[in-house]
């Protein structure tokens, strides 16, 4: 068995407070043309520096990518 170093991996990043809502929605699109149908993954918060904080539901193995999207005024959609 290998023994994994965590020497170069950057620090956890704490995630955003309970009572801050998300600004954007994270979605993977499944399907194609007419078919084609978006599952909300996850969800994600603007930080201060200009980065993104994304936060994905249960366990998740996205192979082709994933869309941030924006939320609009009054919540998820």
């Amino acid at each position: 068995m290998s023994n994994f170093n965590n020497r170069n991996r950057a620090p956890a990043q704490n995630p955003p407070p309970s009572g801050n809502p998300p600004t954007h929605v994270a979605k993977i699109r499944t399907g194609q043309g007419e078919n084609a149908s978006f599952e909300r993954i996850g969800v994600a918060w603007a930080r201060e520096d200009g980065s993104l904080f994304v936060r994905l539901s249960g366990t998740q193995i996205v192979s082709e990518g994933f869309a941030l999207y924006p939320l609009e005024e009054g919540g998820a959609r």
